[in-house]
């Protein structure tokens, strides 16, 4: 294995994800690569009509996310392994996959909260999507919710 791709949404389960990709990276002398997917949210109305952020709401947007992903990068890269971020636009699942068939990645890692059959119904699953989808072996890291 060359190269790990990670995703990460900026909270716990991501950072839990990234401690496992960093330990099995180190092992094998991989890469990491960090991948973080935004989207610009649009509000939509029952009466139909929608309210989409501006073009400058849209770029805060990324540029936040781009600050937040260049710096645990910075932190990380201290670990003594190769690691990049990158930030990507779109629906969550399918741009990890389409990434990891880009660089090519050998495994992706992602972490789950495992919130069962009733959250996946409502909320769905970005990492049970990636699993189902991905061209790759797919690590999933379990953090359990609190409520757990």
């Amino acid at each position: 294995m060359k190269t790990l791709l990670v995703a990460h949404d900026f909270d716990e389960t991501s950072e839990r994800a990234l401690d496992q990709a960093i330990t099995l990276a180190r092992k094998l002398s991989a890469k990491v690569v960090v991948v973080h997917v935004y989207s610009v949210p649009v509000y939509t109305f029952p009466e139909g009509s929608a309210l989409i952020p501006s073009p400058g709401d849209a770029t805060r947007i990324s540029q936040a996310a781009q600050r937040h992903l260049d710096h645990i990068v910075a932190l990380r890269g201290a670990e003594g392994v190769a690691i990049e971020g990158l930030l990507r636009s779109g629906v969550p699942s399918d741009e990890i996959c389409r990434l990891a068939d880009e660089l090519p990645a050998d495994m992706i890692v992602i972490g789950t909260h495992g919130r069962g059959v009733l959250g996946r119904t409502f909320l769905g699953s970005v990492a049970q999507q990636v699993v189902r989808s991905a061209n790759q072996p797919v690590m999933t890291i379990h953090v359990p919710d609190a409520a757990d």
